[in-house]
């Protein structure tokens, strides 16, 4: 059987201002600013152990609030492959597959609870 799921790597949350939210968790926390994108709305940070906190801006077209949430991130071989396999075994998608070409391909999923997470293929390593 072939190994699917790569590993958590990721986990983040949704807030109101990017910006304000960056210049909370370094300032106030300590964490590491690695990247931003304001286009997408994206930030990365990470503590000394490695970890990824992802900061979303908040986006009418999702029904993530900000405050209310963390989504894990599960990233897999091939995103096709494991859409394809979740699905065929009843697993609900959220909207459609994103790609930000040269980074990652997302699937936003729901378990069974109705808890978000999203599946992620790595683009470039």
């Amino acid at each position: 059987m072939k190994k699917r799921v790569k590993g958590i790597h990721l986990s983040w949350i949704v807030v109101n201002d990017i910006e304000a939210a960056v210049k909370f968790y370094t300032e106030t926390l300590g964490l590491t600013l690695h990247t931003i994108d304001k286009q997408f709305g994206w930030a990365e940070l990470s503590g000394p152990d490695g970890a990824t906190l992802g900061v979303s801006q908040a986006n009418p077209d999702y029904d993530l609030i900000a405050g209310t949430n963390a989504v894990v991130t599960i990233t897999v071989d091939d995103l096709l492959e494991a859409k394809s396999d979740y699905l065929k075994k009843g697993g609900k998608t959220v909207g459609e597959m994103m790609e930000i070409p040269g980074h990652v391909k997302l699937q936003t999923i729901q378990d069974i609870d109705g808890n978000t997470l999203q599946l992620v293929q790595t683009l470039s390593e």
